[in-house]
Formats: structure tokens, sequence, C-alpha cells
């Protein structure tokens, strides 16, 4: 813990530029570095063990949960930075529940969708909760094509059913996979009409592998973390 590290030397173990590593200490993701009488930044093991957690968090979780973890840690709020963590595994295991429930759905769809059943209709503000968007994206969706809600004839508001939501998680599982809506349109079309599904199961099995890949990342970044923690005083 009392080893003297410069900048340099945490940036060289991972690739960095030194100024990526005093940036990471600006933004909170670091502790705050001792000071030479001169002003220069004097780093510890303390604070490599901070950036290996940091970098691990990234790959697991992305750039802005990661921070977000890193900077509850170093002000003292480690529940705070546990529930960031509980949220990252709860939204990997919807992804799988999602993933699994149209990997199912591709064998078993035709092109007249089941009924839903009774009582299940959500409206759109309902169906936006759900899945943690806004209703503005919810009608996005609808305008690119991916869901054809019917309007309740008394009101005319949208009402969505049991297909529909189907098609919402399946649309937000590829929309954070990066798929453009055009895209996201024709797979959703494909389960809809259980046509040309070749296509689609390639796309999961590329979703599978890259859930896969991150829970791995999950796991190395938990041990990370854990060992930067205990490190702490």
């Amino acid at each position: 813990m009392n080893t003297r590290l410069r900048p340099a030397d945490l940036a060289r173990e991972h690739g960095l530029s030194t100024q990526a590593v005093r940036n990471y200490e600006r933004d909170g993701f670091l502790p705050p570095a001792a000071r030479t009488e001169s002003g220069y930044r004097v780093y510890t093991e303390l604070h490599a063990a901070a950036l290996r957690a940091f970098l691990a968090l990234v790959a697991a979780y992305g750039h802005g949960m990661a921070g977000g973890i890193m900077s509850a840690v170093n002000t003292g709020d480690v529940d705070r930075a546990l529930a960031l963590v509980d949220r990252g595994h709860a939204q990997l295991a919807r992804d799988r529940e999602t993933l699994n429930t149209v990997r199912t759905a591709i064998g078993d769809l035709t092109g007249d969708p089941a009924p839903a059943p009774a009582g299940q209709e959500w409206s759109i503000g309902e169906l936006a909760h759900r899945l943690g968007v806004t209703a503005a994206t919810v009608r996005a969706w609808e305008r690119a094509g991916i869901l054809v809600p019917e309007r309740n004839r008394a009101t005319g508001y949208r009402v969505f059913r049991a297909t529909d939501i189907r098609d919402a998680e399946l649309a937000h599982l590829l929309r954070r996979g990066g798929y453009p809506l055009t895209h996201i349109a024709t797979v959703v079309e494909q389960v809809r009409t259980a046509g040309g599904t070749e296509s689609l199961a390639r796309a999961l099995a590329g979703w599978r592998d890259r859930l896969t890949r991150r829970g791995l990342a999950m796991l190395d970044a938990a041990g990370r973390l854990a060992e930067y923690v205990k490190l702490r005083p």
C-alpha cells in the first residue's frame, strides 16, 4: 500500500494515457491522489486496485454505471454501489428471460397471434414503466412498425396485449444491442408472422453469446471490486 506509483505506472498496465488516469481521478472513479511538494500526483496500490476495478466494471456494466459504482464506493456509500451492481444483474436476468421467451416463440408462433389472456392489457404508460423507457420511445417503436397496438373503441387509447408486450420486450433487447429501428422492425415482423426465422435465430444466438460474455465480465468485475473495497481504509 505504501508503494509510490506515477500516473504512467497505472496507465502502462492497461495501455491507457496518463491523461486518462488523471481524468478518472478527477471524475471520482479513483480516490484522490496525494501530491508531492512540487505538485506531482502520487498514486499507490490502492489507486491501482481502483483502476483495475473501474475498467473491469466498464466491461461488465458500461462506462456510466461503472462510474456510478466507483464514485459511490469512493464517497463511502457502499450500499449505493451494491444497489447499482444489483441493478445490473437484474437487467442481465431480465435480458436472459426475454431471450429465452423469444427463442421459444420462434417455433410456436403462427401468422395469427393467439388472443391475450383475460386481463392482459396494458396502457402505453404501463408498458413504458415495465421496460424502463419513456412513452415517447414506445410511440417511436410504433411509428417504426415495431409495435401495432389496437385502440380502445371507446377512448381511442392504445391497448397493448400479450403479443404486443412480447414484441416490445424483443425490441428493447435488440435496441440495447445497438440494432437500428429498421432492423428491429424486420426481426419483430419475422416473429409476428413466423416467416424467415433463420436470420432471427442467428440474431438471438449472437445475443446469447453477448449475454454470456457480459455475465462472465460481471464475475470478473465483482472480484476486482471486492479487492478494492477490502483495501480501502
